[in-house]
């Protein structure tokens, strides 16, 4: 990647399910070390449920509101001396956390980075939006368009944050990120201990990597912030959309406790994950508290108080008779954390940035 260094972004990786057989005593002691590191920020047995879209699973051992970049140093500190893994969240809308839990530290950067700016149109129309890696897409989607600025509206039907839709190229509705995207500043947790004034870098947009629903991010390179090249529009034109963007999504799309599509397209515009769960007849397919909607066959519900462990046997079943039945493995959007190895690894194989469902999903 070719970077520039800024005084002053969640990142790509192997969606590996998280391994836990270190002895817990072990566990125990790295936390206790990490917390000490930490600070009065950290926060042990933090509940994950209630940050995530599907509302289940379990708690982390550690969890850090990231106030300032001293913390994130602080946070890199901790994971190179204790070894613990680090989780950063957003919107948790592609996170599947563990019955179990995460014996690691999660870090949230909406404090941080959860500010936005809307520069001014330059002669061609150009308007260049700054915003923080914590912000909600759905928000800036429509911030951007009520100050007469195009470009973003798909962004209104996706429930996570920018620093994820960066990471995996989040995308709907006929654009994705890259196609407004300029560069990141990018917090390098391992770099921050190598280069201590260097963690902090700009990425260029064309070194990112960026591709359908993926780019060269990696699980220690935080998104602190971005730069969007959007363009002068019409609100009324972009709030025309943003409301038929809405409307459609109610239209197809199911409530309740899920993450938005499960499964990426196999051969995007062409065969499509809902389309072949579909055709297999597996709507309404119910494991324990978990069951593939009614409404949409790429969705996954979660009961209240459910188990992410059913959730996980349903996209198991699913991916297991799609492939047996038409020959497509399908690779999920959702991202395993605190999972033992096995079976959970080949679901996923690496992460995804939440999407809404186009037309044709």
């Amino acid at each position: 990647m070719t970077s520039h260094s800024t005084g002053h972004s969640t990142p790509r990786s192997t969606v590996r399910s998280t391994v836990r057989s270190t002895p817990r005593s072990t566990v125990r002691t790295r936390v206790d070390a990490a917390a000490a590191l930490l600070g009065p920020r950290a926060r042990r047995d933090e509940p994950l449920a209630p940050l995530t879209t599907y509302r289940v699973g379990g708690r982390a051992a550690l969890f850090v509101e990231a106030a300032s970049i001293e913390d994130l140093h602080r946070v890199a500190l901790a994971k190179a001396s204790t070894g613990l893994p680090v989780l950063a969240i957003g919107r948790g809308s592609n996170l599947l956390v563990a019955d179990s839990g995460f014996p690691g530290i999660v870090v949230s950067l909406a404090e941080l980075a959860g500010e936005f700016e809307i520069g001014s149109a330059d002669r061609a129309g150009r308007v260049v939006v700054t915003a923080g890696g914590g912000v909600a897409l759905p928000v800036l989607a429509r911030r951007t368009a009520s100050a007469s600025v195009t470009g973003f509206e798909w962004a209104v039907g996706v429930p996570g944050s920018v620093g994820g839709a960066v990471r995996m190229n989040a995308g709907g509705h006929g654009s994705d990120m890259a196609a407004a995207l300029i560069d990141v500043d990018v917090f390098d947790l391992d770099r921050a201990i190598e280069v201590e004034q260097g963690a902090l870098r700009r990425i260029d947009a064309t070194d990112l990597g960026l591709r359908f629903r993926g780019s060269d991010l990696t699980d220690d390179q935080l998104v602190v912030g971005v730069r969007l090249g959007l363009h002068r529009g019409d609100r009324e034109a972009s709030e025309r959309q943003i409301a038929e963007i809405v409307r459609w999504r109610r239209e197809h799309q199911p409530g309740g406790q899920n993450c938005g599509s499960v499964f990426v397209n196999p051969v995007p515009h062409e065969v499509t994950a809902g389309g072949l769960i579909d055709g297999l007849g597996l709507r309404g397919l119910r494991i324990g508290t978990a069951w593939v909607s009614e409404k949409h066959a790429n969705f996954i519900q979660a009961s209240d108080g459910g188990s992410a462990a059913d959730v996980r046997a349903v996209m198991e079943a699913v991916r297991d008779r799609v492939a047996a039945a038409t020959g497509f493995v399908m690779r999920s959007e959702v991202r395993l954390v605190g999972f033992e190895t096995g079976r959970a690894t080949e679901i996923s194989d690496e992460t995804s940035a939440p999407q809404m469902s186009g037309p044709d999903e």
